[in-house]
């Protein structure tokens, strides 16, 4: 059937938006700009998709068949956006990593929904030979991609919600599992575009499904940032298969978007972290906390009262804060931004350095910051900061481990070469801290040893409200 004017139009539009939606989303100022971009392309795309579905539905007899179709439709909208709604005003800001890595897995279980769809649908007759060799294609490559994305997402969503160890899954053999995997999914993929049948499609989905829990599984808590990165772009790709299947041209472009994005979005992480997009697929270094590498006694450590920390602030000039996934758990984002405001009034120069990889996401800390209202140009990318710190007073390091490690420049360290924000080049060093534990990434930080550097230990809100009472 042919796709009226309206709708293609429309889903031009949309097309549109969505690409001024990322545009926007690059940048703290025009972020809320982005965001409304994107809900208006929505907003379109759907209501141009009802219109479709009710001119196909017209075209093939209407009458009941309309009206049922459309009740159903609107119970299903009405169900998604209660349920979205709903955790989109309860989630808190720490469990927003969990909370996206379950959404992955909805567009990848679709994906596999709509694959078995169009094979019911067309199971290999009725559309001549070159036509049903590519709808075959589509359909097992679109299901392998969405059940690769449904599993993993799943596990990513265990493991940030603590439901699961975030300790990388270590079986025998587990390479040559995942590359047994591919193989058996190469072969019957090109079996399948030849002579497709029901049990290639079951014995691929299964099989995707097992590698798509394995592969996450298998990469430790250090590199959740990256896997919530390359499940957003599996996701992507995910919705562009289902696309073709459907053969709607959005939803093509609208996967290919979060797709490529994703995708560099990874790569940008892997850059940050120092290591390959490969490497991590196949075993990340994170170990649930436990040390990791070489045992070195780096010395005593030396703690130090709020009101101890406060007199430093008071003497300097310049203060950094570098803030770290356990500002999250303690959702001290609010007292850290009324700290900096007294500091600012105070006269003192204070900025923030955000490690690319801070946090269980992407951009977690600066969305924080952000919802704290601290002012977008003080809140600097590790890139931009990292020359500063030998000419800085004070860096107060909250809840971060890893990201201010200066053990990435030790050779046989488990993160050597990770780019790290150089906060122990600082006059005095504050570091907000629980107890002593390692980081997510479970390798020892020298930093807490150094003899410029001074522990603040208990929860990081409570620390920091006691700090802006005392000044």
């Amino acid at each position: 059937m042919t796709t009226p004017t309206y709708v293609t139009a429309a889903y031009l539009l949309a097309a549109l938006l969505f690409i001024l939606a990322l545009a926007g989303l690059s940048k703290h100022e025009t972020a809320r700009r982005g965001n409304a971009f994107g809900i208006t392309g929505m907003t379109i795309a759907l209501l141009a998709t009802v219109g479709l579905m009710v001119e196909n539905a017209r075209a093939v007899g209407g009458g009941s068949r309309l009206w049922t179709a459309l009740g159903l439709l609107v119970v299903a909208m009405a169900i998604g956006a209660a349920i979205g709604v709903w955790r989109a005003r309860s989630v808190e800001m720490t469990g927003m990593p969990e909370l996206i890595a379950l959404m992955h897995s909805f567009v990848g279980l679709a994906a596999v929904l709509v694959g078995w769809n169009s094979y019911l649908e067309h199971p290999g007759h009725g559309l001549g030979d070159a036509l049903t060799r590519i709808h075959s294609g589509e359909v097992i490559i679109g299901v392998f991609i969405g059940a690769v994305t449904f599993t993993g997402s799943i596990v990513a969503y265990l493991k940030l919600s603590a439901k699961m160890k975030s300790s990388p899954l270590m079986l025998p053999g587990r390479h040559w599992l995942n590359l047994a995997a591919l193989l058996i999914i190469t072969g019957l993929t090109i079996w399948f575009i030849a002579a497709p049948a029901l049990w290639m499609l079951a014995v691929a989905t299964v099989v995707s499904l097992l590698l798509g829990w394995h592969l996450v599984a298998s990469i430790g808590g250090g590199d959740m940032p990256v896997v919530v990165s390359m499940l957003n772009s599996y996701s992507g790709w995910a919705a562009a298969a289902a696309g073709f299947m459907l053969g709607n041209d959005l939803l093509i472009v609208t996967g290919a978007l979060v797709g490529s994005s994703g995708a560099y979005l990874s790569y940008i992480m892997c850059k940050a972290m120092n290591r390959s997009f490969i490497s991590v697929i196949l075993g990340g270094f994170g170990s649930d906390g436990q040390v990791t590498g070489e045992a070195k006694d780096y010395g005593d450590h030396r703690e130090v009262t709020a009101d101890g920390a406060a007199e430093l602030l008071k003497d300097a000039d310049s203060v950094i804060i570098t803030p770290g996934y356990g500002m999250a758990v303690a959702q001290a984002q609010y007292p850290v931004a009324e700290l900096t405001r007294k500091l600012r009034e105070a006269g003192k120069t204070v900025r923030f350095g955000v490690h690319p990889v801070a946090g269980r996401l992407p951009g977690h800390m600066n969305v924080l910051l952000a919802e704290a209202k601290v002012p977008y140009d003080v809140v600097l990318e590790m890139d931009e900061i990292n020359d500063d710190f030998p000419e800085t007073d004070v860096v107060l390091v909250i809840g971060a481990n890893d990201t201010v490690n200066p053990a990435a420049e030790d050779p046989g360290s488990p993160i050597a070469g990770m780019p790290v924000l150089e906060v122990w080049k600082a006059k005095d060093v504050v570091v907000f801290k629980r107890s002593m534990a390692t980081g997510y990434a479970g390798v020892q930080n020298p930093l807490f040893f150094n003899e410029n550097t001074q522990m603040l230990f208990g929860d990081a809100k409570d620390r920091v409200e006691d700090i802006v009472k005392a000044l």
